[in-house]
């Protein structure tokens, strides 16, 4: 068994707990970073932004650039595919918008990415990879920011690339590489292999962080030690559940604690966070952005499907509250949810969407691949 950190140094930065709250689409805003800052250590991504976006001044890139004012570590993912690009966006991150730590996607899943050879297509291309992260470090080197990388397996079992990946991260000054211990192919159905993540770690000789299926404190400990791991990337696991990162602050600290809320407690935070979107975002488009989160909070809490349902409508801070009163304060915490997966899952694709003739080979270099503007996708 390894022993488990206390904290987490990549390059200049050091995150006082081994946490990573992972890039979510649609979720990890500046408003649901604030929620889980609130509870506990941590280094908190943004959702995944574009380089052409950025580059090219989208507005939509642009909203999505925006940080709380308490947030004093400013931590970006960046999508790409073209080592110009990602090394311009760097650039404006590190010098427009003080950032302190640049995160690349080489993980995402979902098939309008992969299709155009990003996300964890990408990997596949080893030479076109270590061209990206050379343009990245470098951008990055002249403000002491450090560059890390999130990446899968690979495509499928038959095309892993992660080991690779992890040298070629290595070779070109990338601080961390995290692991995310399952296939393009598998999106998020199944388990995730830690074996993986430990095969990586005796791979190189930077940090490696563990991602997949920490859905307690306890898994990110057994994580850790099972594997060697630097420290431990969350995602799903937190939906609905922003005191995890309490937890996993306590725990990393050797305290063993394990939040248990009332639905009454729960129910201060769903109103924090519904506030927190609306400070951020003006109240209406704030509720509306709560509401994806309603059934996460009230996971395997007995409240009935009328309050649910309406709960899910809800379009202003005034109607989230006379709601919340109908939520039974008195009630406990389902423990039959703990350890169980949360957010999507899914099954195994059929096959990994690539571009006409992706793998017949793995060098692409000076490939010129599709990257929109407005790709928004989280991995």
């Amino acid at each position: 068994m390894t022993a488990v950190p206390a904290s987490l140094t990549l390059g200049s930065l050091r995150v006082d707990t081994p946490v990573v709250l992972a890039p979510m689409a649609g979720i990890t805003n500046a408003a649901y970073r604030r929620l889980c800052a609130e509870q506990g250590a941590g280094l908190y991504v943004s959702e995944m932004i574009t380089s052409r976006g950025l580059v090219e001044g989208d507005e939509v890139t642009r909203k999505m650039l925006v940080f709380d004012e308490l947030e004093t570590v400013r931590s970006v993912q960046l999508y790409g595919t073209d080592p110009v690009y990602i090394g311009k966006a760097v650039e404006i991150l590190c010098a427009d918008h003080g950032v302190a730590h640049v995160d690349l996607n080489f993980g995402c899943p979902v098939p309008k990415v992969t299709r155009k050879g990003g996300g964890g297509a990408l990997p596949w291309k080893r030479g076109l990879l270590g061209e990206i992260l050379t343009a990245a470090v470098a951008a990055a080197a002249p403000y002491d920011v450090p560059v890390t990388m999130k990446t899968r397996k690979g495509l499928d079992d038959d095309h892993l690339t992660y080991l690779d990946a992890g040298r070629i991260a290595e070779e070109t000054g990338v601080a961390a590489i995290a692991l995310h211990g399952r296939t393009v192919q598998q999106a998020y159905s199944g388990q995730a292999d830690w074996d993986a993540i430990a095969a990586l770690v005796e791979h190189v000789d930077i940090p490696v962080l563990g991602n997949g299926d920490i859905w307690e404190a306890a898994d990110a400990l057994r994580m850790v030690e099972q594997t060697g791991a630097a420290g431990v990337v969350v995602g799903r696991g937190c939906l609905g559940r922003p005191w995890l990162f309490r937890d996993l602050a306590a725990a990393f600290h050797g305290d063993d604690v394990a939040t248990l809320p009332t639905l009454g407690e729960v129910r201060t935070m769903m109103r924090r966070h519904a506030e927190l979107l609306s400070a951020h975002m003006g109240e209406e488009r704030g509720c509306k952005e709560f509401r994806k989160h309603v059934s996460w909070y009230l996971k395997g809490f007995g409240a009935g499907g009328d309050l649910r349902h309406r709960l899910a409508l809800v379009d202003s801070l005034a109607t989230l509250d006379d709601l919340l009163v109908g939520l039974d304060g008195d009630e406990p915490f389902p423990v039959r949810e703990l350890g169980t997966p949360r957010g999507r899952q899914g099954s195994p694709r059929a096959r990994v969407a690539l571009p006409e003739g992706w793998l017949d080979d793995t060098d692409g270099r000076g490939a010129h691949l599709r990257e929109d503007a407005d790709e928004t996708t989280g991995g």
